[in-house]
């Protein structure tokens, strides 16, 4: 009987990208739900040449690999996925969409693309309702200056857990300030047809809007809670936060 050839059971293309020395290092940050954008040279340089092939490479475990019009590329689940995945909190929605926000915003440029936490905060105050997002962090929420604290610190939190969904780089060793990628847009998709991107995106989070961002993936919480607890100090663990889908 003749051997079957690895060109029979497998196209060239596919074959060269999961030989590549770059593909388990992306295929695992994919899978754990990361966005690759254009700041990832390499990596998105990669996924624009294997793109076809990869898509199919994927379908095989019941996800999509999707570009997004912005030009990063995620995995999407279908709801028969073989990966384990997670659904981001409410505050991390929350979150998400002000991150959206601020990106639309003229501040973004004035800035060069630069935020601090204390005005990611300042800004979730300004647009949202303060006593719902209190209740997020505790439903017996007094509106106390300790509550105040325990929201600041979540919002700390989900930050971090956005930053390893790569929806924000944060500044060499300074947690404090962030630049925000287009990967926000998973929090804004309804803005992209709007005459107003940034006046749709602030309906969204006035009218609390929660976005179920069901695509999300697993995050490989081990190694990053501890990258959480060494940048933000707060000494909280958020993988206990992730709901298994």
């Amino acid at each position: 009987m003749s051997s079957i050839s690895t060109e029979e059971n497998m196209p060239v293309k596919l074959a060269k990208a999961l030989c590549n020395a770059l593909f388990p290092a992306l295929d695992s940050q994919l899978r754990s739900g990361r966005h690759i954008g254009v700041e990832e040279l390499d990596n998105h340089a990669f996924l624009m040449d294997f793109q076809e092939e990869l898509e199919g490479f994927y379908r095989r475990y019941n996800v999509e690999l999707v570009r997004a019009p912005e030009g990063f590329f995620y995995l999407r689940p279908r709801s028969t996925t073989l990966i384990p995945r997670s659904v981001l909190s409410e505050l991390d929605m929350m979150v998400g969409k002000i991150l959206c926000y601020l990106y639309l915003s003229p501040e973004r440029l004035a800035h060069e693309g630069i935020f601090t936490q204390q005005e990611l905060y300042d800004e979730l105050l300004s647009l949202a309702d303060e006593n719902k997002l209190l209740k997020l962090v505790n439903q017996r929420s007094t509106g106390s200056d300790f509550d105040r604290q325990k929201l600041q610190e979540k919002v700390r939190t989900s930050l971090n857990r956005l930053r390893r969904l790569g929806m924000v780089w944060f500044m060499g060793n300074d947690a404090a300030k962030f630049r925000i990628t287009e990967a926000v847009f998973r929090f804004g998709a309804d803005v992209r047809s709007g005459d107003d991107p940034r006046e749709a995106q602030l309906r969204m989070i006035r009218d609390g809007e929660a976005m179920p961002i069901e695509q999300a993936l697993s995050l490989n919480d081990e190694q990053d809670d501890n990258d959480a607890n060494g940048m933000m100090n707060d000494g909280e663990s958020d993988s206990a936060e992730d709901e298994q889908a």
